[in-house]
């Protein structure tokens, strides 16, 4: 039965061979994963972020671990449009694999000026819109956490992506994450991506001092899946369903099965993030259970399992 089953996605017009990309941030710009896994095995790729200017990021230490996670606080470090073009656009051009550009910036004019310049490049599938960034000074998070920034800025980029498609990522630390997704759509969003780190502290208690330079960082991992399953859920009942705007949805991803849960709450794609950092293949083994499992509850089709969730 396995030739009969079909786990490619439509997301928001660009057809993946599967349902699983890496997430921003955690994978590099494509060539760093390459002695680990063949990435054209995926469905999509998403870039570190990238600025206009090149960015140090912040002081370190800016990495540690938690129970159940991670907390980063890299600041959004880069090299920077101009090196990135020349000396990262070569390497996703022989990629077969749709790849978006995770665009950031202090202002809109960065966001746009980053998108212009990338909008033509045929190697680009779209981008993912950075807007809820929280191990920033300035900038990023800001936007994602006000409605009437989120459909400025998204109203904005929208004018400059071309015919590319723009994926607007969220922020889990808002009120109402819905009332955040509608702004985006509204605004021109072709897809939302959700959801991003949490803010979150980590303190040695021999100095009593926080452990990452930055006092503060993004927790990721298995500690925010459950969560992120909820909003995920939340937002594709409350907006894209009925908008018909697909959700690629992470948080805390190891398995086919967190995949799958994600996939039955709503999202019609997912993304794998720091567990690339303790098993660097494992999206690869992801794509497989994820259609082993359609296999064995004779699912023909990865459609019928998105938003399946069943509520008494």
């Amino acid at each position: 039965m396995k030739e009969n089953i079909d786990i490619s996605v439509d997301f928001a017009g660009i057809q993946l061979s599967n349902p699983v990309f890496t997430a921003s941030g955690t994978c590099g710009y494509a060539d760093e994963l390459a002695d680990f896994m063949d990435i054209n095995c995926l469905g999509g790729f998403i870039t570190k972020s990238i600025t206009l200017k090149p960015r140090k990021g912040n002081a370190t230490p800016r990495i540690v671990e938690t129970d159940s996670g991670m907390l980063n606080a890299i600041g959004l470090a880069n090299i920077g449009l101009d090196a990135f073009i020349e000396e990262k656009l070569p390497v996703i051009e022989q990629l077969s694999v749709p790849v978006f550009v995770n665009a950031a910036g202090e202002n809109i004019d960065e966001y746009v000026a980053v998108v212009q310049r990338l909008a033509a490049e045929k190697a680009i599938a779209g981008f993912e819109l950075n807007i809820s960034c929280p191990n920033v000074a300035k900038g990023g998070l800001s936007f994602g956490t006000d409605p009437a920034q989120v459909a400025e800025i998204t109203s904005t980029v929208k004018k400059a992506v071309g015919e590319k498609v723009l994926m607007v990522k969220l922020s889990p630390a808002v009120t109402n994450i819905g009332v955040i997704a509608r702004a985006a759509v509204d605004a021109g969003a072709d897809a939302l991506s959700l959801v991003n780190t949490f803010t979150a502290m980590v303190i040695d208690i021999e100095t009593g001092r926080p452990v990452l330079a930055n006092r503060t960082g993004g927790l990721s991992g298995p500690a925010i899946k459950p969560i992120a399953v909820h909003l995920v859920n939340k937002v594709y009942n409350e907006v894209a369903k009925d908008c018909g705007i697909p959700i690629l949805g992470l948080g805390g991803i190891r398995t086919a099965s967190d995949a799958i849960e994600f996939i039955i709450a709503g999202a019609s794609a997912v993304a794998v993030g720091t567990a690339n950092f303790i098993e660097p293949g494992c999206a690869v083994k992801i794509v497989e259970g994820i259609e082993k499992y359609c296999v064995r509850k004779e699912i023909t089709n990865i459609k019928e399992l998105v938003g399946s969730l069943e509520v008494k």
